[in-house]
């Protein structure tokens, strides 16, 4: 192509810039512009606040269907884990012929370990968190094997059988019981996060509608100089859109950030707060009868009992009222078997811990038990409950903040086009 046909192929173009700025400084022009302006600006006003909205409505599903349901089977794997362990000592110091619901205590004790941990499997979204799922569940074949082995040797008498427990409680102790309060606190995380995500404030969202509300306004003032009409009723509609689709956000997010903010004060983190409880109790609870199947020093097992149980008191500082005063029968029929060993009555030591007697400490750990494990199903519908009423603020918002700000679009264009067609 030639120079000269260069030339007169870019003519055109060089000459429409020029064009449009005539244009856009004519009255038709800027009505265009403003009415453009306006209209781009709402839809993407539009796009953002309900990508915003709708990404809260994913989370808040989130919590209900995912994280709070995995968080929930990670708490029953830690309690399972952990019942499993007193429920065998219980079983084992009972002698050679255990009792029927001993062994039922701990054989669903240990198949609750089992199905939470194939719940929790299902959660496991990332490898740490499999690596630790798979350890667990390896270890666990472990325990119960020596279990068992003690089980065995405990019925034929033998005193091996004894060692065969402790090596089991041990690993409970050190490997299972820390593995799964990993999973638990990165669970309970998960559902904080989510939470968190659910109540935040839609910074994004309400300073686009904010911009938009102020351009409306200078689009406003522009034409009221340009048409010497003091207002226009397309871009007042749009501004009293926006004005509301503001209001309906700021309004939809904060009474979720109120319900999601209860859900974790008395949800998340009470839960969290019971599980330490439960373990806590469940752990004395091995204290006390290790220290016998031992039949040896018992300093160390009291010290190590008396720092759980003051760790538990310090736990359930608020509550539920029925566990705590179980707590303390409980520590008062401790104190009994306590002195029962000491003075050389072995059977009455025994006959204490784990006796049928309801002023026993077998009885009074039950209710401690009782009490914590329905306080958390309490406590658990108590922040599905929030959150599901924090879903419902938001439920609509999308859907109206979308047909708001068309309106407002729509509006602008209607409003603006009777000026237009006066200079057409």
């Amino acid at each position: 192509m030639s120079v000269l046909s260069a030339a007169r192929a870019a003519a055109p173009l060089n000459g429409t810039v020029p064009s449009l700025r005539r244009v856009a400084r004519t009255t038709p022009g800027v009505v265009v512009l403003v009415a453009l302006a306006v209209v781009v600006c709402c839809a993407v006003a539009a796009a953002v606040c309900v990508a915003d909205l709708n990404h809260r409505i994913a989370e808040h599903n989130t919590v209900l269907q995912r994280s709070e349901p995995f968080a929930y089977a990670a708490q029953n794997l830690y309690a399972a884990l952990s019942e499993a362990d007193a429920a065998a000592a219980s079983a084992f110091l009972s002698g050679g012929i255990q009792t029927a619901a001993m062994r039922e205590r701990y054989q669903q004790a240990v198949a609750a370990a089992a199905a939470a941990l194939t719940d929790v499997t299902a959660g496991a979204t990332d490898e740490d968190l499999r690596t630790a799922v798979a350890d667990i569940a390896a270890q666990l074949a472990t325990y119960t094997g020596l279990v068992e082995a003690a089980r065995a040797n405990n019925l034929q008498g033998f005193p091996v059988g004894s060692a065969y427990l402790r090596e089991a409680s041990a690993l409970m102790q050190n490997e299972l019981l820390p593995g799964a309060e990993q999973i638990l606190a990165r669970d309970l995380a998960a559902v904080d996060a989510g939470q968190r995500s659910v109540g935040s404030v839609s910074t994004v969202s309400i300073v686009l509608l904010s911009l938009l509300l102020i351009g409306t306004a200078v689009g406003s003032w522009i034409l009221a100089r340009r048409t010497n009409r003091q207002f226009n009723l397309g871009l007042m509609v749009a501004a009293v859109c926006v004005l509301v689709a503001i209001t309906w956000i700021v309004v939809a997010t904060r009474l979720a950030a109120a319900d999601i903010e209860r859900s974790r004060s008395e949800g998340t983190a009470r839960i969290e707060q019971l599980a330490k409880a439960r373990i806590l109790a469940q752990r004395a609870r091995t204290d006390e009868t290790l220290q016998l199947i031992g039949r040896g020093d018992i300093t160390a097992g009291e010290q190590s009992f008396q720092a759980h149980i003051d760790e538990l008191l310090a736990q359930l500082d608020a509550g539920p009222p029925a566990a705590v005063s179980g707590i303390q029968r409980w520590t008062a029929s401790h104190q009994k078997h306590v002195q029962a060993y000491l003075d050389g009555d072995y059977p009455a030591a025994v006959s204490q811990a784990i006796g049928s007697d309801p002023g026993a400490s077998a009885a009074q750990f039950g209710i401690v038990e009782a009490g914590l494990r329905d306080e958390v199903e309490k406590t658990r519908a108590a922040l599905r409950e929030h959150v599901s009423t924090a879903g419902r603020a938001l439920a609509w918002s999308p859907v109206g903040t979308l047909v708001l700000l068309a309106l407002a679009g729509v509006a602008t264009v209607l409003g603006l086009w009777p000026r237009l067609k006066e200079f057409l």
